[in-house]
């Protein structure tokens, strides 16, 4: 049985290897991740919002059965939607949705945050 690997923009994706595994890879891999469905409007929101600032995080888009296995946001978070796409993860912690996002951005958090993980050099 043979293991076929697909690497570009930073990363490999091992088709073999459990969704959940390569999500939570990909995850602490990556200090700043959205994954999201194709051609997501909202995902396209928090992609301009984080260049703005200058950070240009990873983005993958995940199939409907793919989106299951994500990690859930943190239960406190009652800005979140119910659906787990689009969902950022700044190093390794799920923020959550665009909402949670915009919140964090708005309360001042943001930026420390991004610095924090090595994502924005201020």
């Amino acid at each position: 049985m043979s293991t076929t690997a697909i690497s570009g923009a930073g990363f490999s994706i091992d088709e073999e290897e459990p969704t959940e595994a390569r999500i939570r890879r990909l995850i602490s891999e990556h200090p700043v991740i959205i994954f999201s469905r194709s051609s997501c409007c909202m995902c396209h929101v928090m992609k301009k919002l984080l260049a703005t600032i200058g950070v240009h995080p990873t983005v993958i888009e995940l199939d409907d059965h793919e989106i299951a296995s994500l990690p859930p946001p943190p239960a406190h978070d009652s800005l979140s939607s119910p659906s787990p796409a689009p969902a950022v993860f700044i190093g390794g912690t799920c923020v959550g949705g665009l909402e949670s996002l915009v919140a964090l951005h708005l309360s001042g958090h943001l930026v420390r945050k991004l610095v924090e993980v090595g994502a924005l050099w201020v």
